[in-house]
């Protein structure tokens, strides 16, 4: 049985979208820096609420930066 994961688009997002810092997508999604780390490396499963919030920051629906993956 294939173990599944969540792969994300969150640095790609944060490049193009003027080379947002770390520091200030954390800020605008109201987490910390040390998550948006996490996510980025794909250590962090996100919630809903952060999943949509990070969503919003970019203007963008979540299925566009999170998708359902298999290891």
């Amino acid at each position: 049985m294939m173990k599944e994961k969540i792969n994300n688009q969150v640095r790609r997002f944060r490049f193009e979208r003027g080379e947002m810092t770390q520091q200030e997508l954390a800020n605008r999604a109201q987490c910390t820096r040390q998550t948006i780390i996490s996510l980025e490396a794909g250590k962090y499963v996100p919630s809903l609420i952060l999943a949509l919030r990070i969503a919003k920051v970019f203007a963008v629906g979540v299925d566009d930066i999170f998708e359902l993956g298999e290891e």
